[in-house]
């Protein structure tokens, strides 16, 4: 048979295979769920280890803030001079540093029966030297330090992204005033601020937050005028001027959302600084005033005693520690995330 008449030849209906009964259409499928890029993040965060585990650490500290606010094992303000300097005793241990003893000449005393305190009242941080118990002044300081940076991360995210998304989506004159803006106040320290809104208002929490917030949302502006001005030349976004969307809507709609991920970011960066910040100021007498406690207030009572009783300045110091490098990490691996050129 020629070639013609191969080419001529009639197929019959049966030779047709149907592409939903072929099996060479298996590997055609997707073989993974469509992801959005939340999912994604999330899914690559899982597999940091670091980030995973400060999350769980660092959701334990608020789970404890949380409960101060109902239940401490003591009063944290409540004072008892018989009981100063008690040092650790858990229930049982015999282990010295945990068993209520310290060495004094020499020799290692039980304090806690040397100050006739009742066999069923044991203070696992020991006490200050006021007699007030420690565990329950570093579990309202943690609270205090956590709404400080919380409150002053919300005015940092409402001031600093509207600043920076009006500047970078406006442009020209007005972009160039308010980035001025920026310069100045860049220019002003945090602890000047502080100083000077001592003279106006009263020492404590919220003096503190208004005195970081003043000069702290600077950071987060630049990186959202960035942002805002790169993606204003966008396709979507010069379609959605075309649609006659206002700057408001495109703002909102638009930018904002493609933004979203380095704006979590910077957040969960600016939240370490913000309690190191808080910890710095009442530990040089410009924090919260006495006896509301905070990790900067116990460190300066700690240091005042280090050579004899260290761990007064031990325990609030890891509590800031553990918490600087919690969140740290996970901004780093929030960071990499949200990253679209990492590897998965």
């Amino acid at each position: 048979m020629t070639e013609k008449d191969l080419s001529l030849k009639k197929v019959s209906g049966s030779e047709f295979v149907s592409l939903q009964n072929s099996e060479g259409q298996e590997w055609e499928k997707a073989f993974g769920p469509s992801l959005n890029v939340f999912q994604d993040s999330w899914r690559k965060l899982r597999k940091n280890k670091g980030a995973v585990i400060s999350s769980f650490v660092l959701f334990v500290f608020i789970l404890i803030s949380i409960l101060s606010i109902w239940w401490t094992p003591a009063n944290p303000i409540k004072q008892n001079a018989d009981y100063s300097y008690l040092p650790p005793k858990i229930y049982g241990s015999t282990l010295n540093g945990l068993n209520g003893t310290a060495l004094v000449a020499g020799k290692r005393v039980d304090v806690y029966k040397k100050a006739g305190v009742p066999s069923d009242i044991n203070y696992v941080f020991g006490t200050d030297k006021f007699g007030r118990d420690v565990l329950s002044r570093l579990m309202v300081g943690i609270r205090n330090s956590l709404t400080i940076a919380f409150v002053y991360v919300l005015l940092v995210l409402a001031i600093g992204v509207t600043f920076g998304l009006m500047s970078g989506l406006y442009g020209g004159r007005i972009d160039l005033v308010m980035q001025r803006i920026i310069e100045i106040i860049s220019g002003i320290p945090n602890l000047v601020v502080m100083v000077l809104l001592l003279l106006v208002l009263q020492p404590g929490i919220f003096s503190i937050i208004c005195s970081m917030a003043i000069t702290g949302w600077t950071s987060m502006a630049r990186v959202v005028r960035a942002q805002t001005l790169k993606l204003r030349s966008e396709e979507f976004v010069l379609a959605a001027r075309t649609l006659g969307e206002n700057n408001l809507i495109i703002a909102v709609k638009h930018i904002l959302p493609n933004i979203l991920g380095l704006i979590i970011i910077q957040i969960m960066f600016s939240v370490p600084s913000a309690i190191f910040f808080e910890a710095f100021l009442s530990f040089i007498g410009l924090g919260l005033p006495a006896p509301i406690p905070s990790l900067g207030t116990m460190l300066n009572d700690g240091y005042q005693t280090f050579l004899y009783m260290p761990y007064l300045m031990w325990i609030p110091a890891v509590a800031l520690s553990i918490l600087m490098i919690c969140f740290n990490l996970l901004a780093d691996g929030l960071r990499d995330a949200f990253d679209p050129k990492m590897e998965n």
